[in-house]
């Protein structure tokens, strides 16, 4: 490009008086911004909120985490008392009995035609329904839906809202406990496995070289080893027990974590923003805590979702082998447990249970999807 001044032949050429200024009677502005400015973590707030499916999900964690919390307490009955006369029966609320729903009845199957009238086998009033189920050498056999809170002799006014086991043990508050010591594990030991994978991960991937291989090698080593092997062996050892289970949960976990971790750091430390902080004598510590794990934010909030309910999983898998919690506590894995055993007779005591559990992860990986997307920095603005 030519430039043109004052002393170059062609500016003496130009004929001045045919010149004009431009704008000069009116100010220039820059163009004003539209709306507030929005941050990084405002902006997958907005995004989160407007995934539908994701918000459901953290309703309904955040329900289930009260019931855990407060849940126990809604009824007279606590988590481990026993009434003898009361054991396995089926689920009655008041308000919703009288509407042929969770009315605390019960099929009883083969039973004796000759003898439906006899009140000291079935109370007053207890029978609801009955059907014809054949004839076994002569005498009409039937299938009655009675009252059993009734056929049973139970006093008026009790109420199981799930049911009772076979201790006489009140499932609601059985089942809510155990979520409770359920939850907590998922989120110590998930809690615990994010900060020791986030620590490993981050001096492993800012460091590399010899120690990046290094460490490396070691979690390579760790991981190799069947993970239901390593903690069946250390809840034999050390017992089973809640600090158990946690410890257990860690041996393996933070694999994960520590491997995300690393590809983040080898993916931003070579940034001119991490060079210049270098440059400007920023110790190693304040680099990476400060200047390069903020940016892996999103990845670990959404790896701590995806971990929470494989956490509740592996609980509920252990103490489904007896290796969960001692009693007098309880998990749902117990409940689980306790109730595949009676399955066929009183199926209700693993219905609550199973539909907790599987609300619980749906919910949870849902969610995770949800911030997923939210912290996502391709779809910031979308």
């Amino acid at each position: 490009m030519k430039i043109f001044t004052p002393d170059a032949p062609e500016y003496q050429s130009v004929d001045t008086s045919k010149l004009t200024l431009v704008q000069l009677d009116e100010t220039i502005h820059d163009a004003k911004f539209e709306g507030k400015p929005i941050g990084f973590f405002k902006d997958a707030a907005i995004r989160f909120c407007r995934n539908k499916s994701s918000l459901v999900a953290f309703v309904i964690i955040a329900i289930m985490i009260i019931l855990a919390i407060f849940g126990p307490s809604f009824n007279e009955y606590g988590y481990n008392d026993q009434y003898g006369a009361n054991k396995n029966l089926p689920p009655k609320i008041p308000g919703i009995c009288e509407l042929g729903i969770f009315d605390g009845s019960r099929w009883l199957t083969n039973r004796r035609g000759d003898q439906l009238e006899d009140t000291t086998k079935y109370p007053e009033g207890c029978i609801l329904k009955t059907r014809y189920a054949g004839t076994v050498k002569g005498i009409d056999m039937y299938d009655v839906k009675v009252d059993y809170y009734l056929y049973k002799g139970i006093e008026p006014g009790t109420y199981y809202w799930m049911g009772s086991d076979y201790l006489g043990r009140d499932m609601w508050t059985r089942l809510w406990k155990g979520s409770r010591i359920s939850l907590i594990i998922a989120f110590v030991s998930t809690s615990c496995n994010v900060c020791i994978g986030l620590i490993y991960g981050s001096i492993s991937g800012y460091y590399g070289g010899w120690t990046d291989m290094i460490m490396m090698r070691i979690t390579e080593i760790i991981n190799a080893m069947p993970q239901i092997v390593i903690v069946t062996l250390f809840m034999l050892f050390f017992g089973a027990g809640l600090t158990s289970i946690i410890f257990a949960l860690l041996i393996q976990n933070w694999i994960g974590t520590a491997r995300m971790i690393r590809t983040q750091f080898y993916r931003f430390k070579g940034y001119e923003y991490v060079l210049a902080a270098r440059t400007l004598g920023v110790k190693d510590f304040a680099l990476i805590f400060k200047h390069i794990l903020p940016n892996s934010i999103g990845p670990i909030i959404t790896r701590a979702m995806i971990a929470i309910p494989s956490a509740i999983f592996t609980e509920s898998f252990l103490a489904y082998l007896g290796l969960g919690v001692q009693a007098p506590d309880t998990s749902i894995g117990i409940l689980l447990s306790d109730g595949q055993k009676v399955l066929m007779q009183y199926p209700y005591q693993v219905w609550f249970p199973a539909i907790v559990i599987s609300v619980l992860m749906i919910a949870f990986n849902q969610m995770a999807n949800g911030l997923r997307d939210a912290f996502d920095p391709t779809q910031r603005g979308v």
